[in-house]
């Protein structure tokens, strides 16, 4: 009994997954119609932004991921044949994308959001080969190990979370929804891979919902020193406030009059979404504000209060030094130019991590249609001290209605540690 155990385990991990497309099939050439469509099925995935360095050449890897096991780095998905991806037939691709499975069997760890991925139909997969194919410059570029150690970096086991956590089908439209929303739903729910930031994960590292039928489905979640806010209609800490236009605007443009881009948030914008048609970013708009929020979470909404700076409270000097000049001494910021901090989902939300990182760290700078904005975040690691941090965040998050509840010196200095200074470079990557 054992060994018939045995030999069906080991079987069941060692199994190629099935794909729609002939192993042994002769390529066809890619028209130019393809590789446009492929184009811009790698810019709405945002394949360039985790497969390169800000000083590298496209898609060669190299990024660095931190991940609870350890540190992890993408790898080369340029049409090189030695240490690329030149060898892969369109069912070897479509295998790794959609099933996280590589031609030689090894399971890739779902940093790769392969669990988004699986959504994407036959002709985008089609079209994303074409163009990684026809469309990227080769590079000779080997890949990097990764920094998980024995036994955790064993990726037989992932075989079996694959079949407890990835629901390997294409999107599926509802019949009882319109277009618009159909292919916002499937912009966000595939090749956006949006859940893999803003839905919070549980303790074996899944995403908690991949679609709109679980309330935790983009309820906004924690991951790598940044907190991915809530994209549903809460009031506090998600897009309540927003209109579609208003999130039309923030995905055109990279700001509206509620916020602009930072953190992670940056590099989808500067090498994925300014790129997408206004129809498909209109309708991610139209999608999200489908999303009802959840006020038992989200607490009561948010109001306004004049808050003068008190120069006796703790943090309120600071403030007035060095943050009033730009977000102003009210805390509503300048326009679309910089955000305000009265309000924000960041003061609002009981994590506290974006807000400690963009102190910290500061900001890349947003570059839209290639210039690059003037506004930035400035980094203040070297300017303040772990608890006068703690102190100025704990003022913001407390100050005009805020509620987001203090900030300690610990937690300050564990992000400090944890992190390095951001670029002052903007990261914009050219896919050809």
């Amino acid at each position: 009994m054992a060994v018939i155990l045995g030999a069906g385990v080991a079987w069941f991990v060692n199994r190629t997954p099935s794909s729609p497309f002939d192993d042994a099939a002769v390529r066809p050439a890619s028209t130019p119609e393809l590789l446009a469509r492929g184009e811009m099925v790698a810019r709405q995935a945002d394949c360039v932004a985790c497969h390169s360095t800000p000083d590298s050449k496209p898609f060669v890897g190299g990024l660095e991921m931190g991940t609870p096991l350890g540190s992890i780095f993408a790898t080369n998905i340029t049409p090189d044949k030695a240490t690329g991806i030149g060898n892969y037939s369109l069912a070897d691709l479509d295998r790794a994308v959609r099933h996280g499975v590589t031609p030689d069997g090894r399971r890739l760890y779902p940093a790769m959001p392969y669990p988004s991925y699986v959504k994407l139909t036959d002709g985008d997969v089609e079209a994303l080969y074409a163009f990684f194919m026809d469309g990227v410059q080769p590079a000779n570029q080997p890949n990097r190990q990764t920094g998980i150690e024995w036994p955790l970096n064993m990726r037989w086991p992932l075989a079996l979370w694959n079949a407890i956590f990835v629901d390997a089908s294409v999107y599926a439209s509802k019949s009882e929804q319109n277009e618009q929303w159909n292919r916002g739903a499937y912009l966000v729910q595939a090749a956006g891979h949006c859940g893999a930031c803003h839905t919070p994960r549980s303790i074996t590292m899944n995403e908690k919902a991949m679609d709109e039928s679980s309330p935790a489905f983009l309820s906004g979640a924690l991951l790598d020193g940044w907190y991915a806010p809530s994209l549903r209609q809460d009031h506090n800490t998600g897009l309540g406030r927003w209109s579609e236009e208003d999130i039309f605007q923030f995905l055109k443009n990279g700001r509206n009059q509620h916020a602009v881009v930072f953190g992670s948030m940056t590099e989808a914008y500067n090498n994925s979404l300014q790129f997408m048609t206004d129809e498909d970013l209109r309708a991610i708009g139209h999608y999200l504000k489908s999303l009802p929020g959840d006020p038992a979470r989200d607490g009561q909404p948010w109001q306004y209060v004049s808050t003068p700076i008190a120069r006796s409270r703790q943090g309120a000097q600071t403030f007035a030094a060095k943050c009033s000049f730009c977000h102003g001494p009210d805390g509503r910021g300048q326009n679309q130019w910089i955000p305000p901090l009265a309000g924000a989902a960041s003061s609002l939300t009981s994590e506290n991590a974006s807000q400690i990182n963009v102190t910290l760290n500061g900001s890349g700078r947003v570059v839209a249609n290639g210039v690059p904005d003037p506004y930035r975040m400035p980094p203040y690691r070297a300017q303040l001290s772990d608890k006068e941090i703690a102190d100025v965040l704990s003022y913001v998050r407390s100050a005009w209605g805020n509620q987001g509840g203090s900030v300690t010196a610990d937690q300050v200095k564990a992000l400090r540690e944890h992190t390095d200074p951001a670029s002052s470079n903007p990261i914009v990557l050219q896919m050809r």
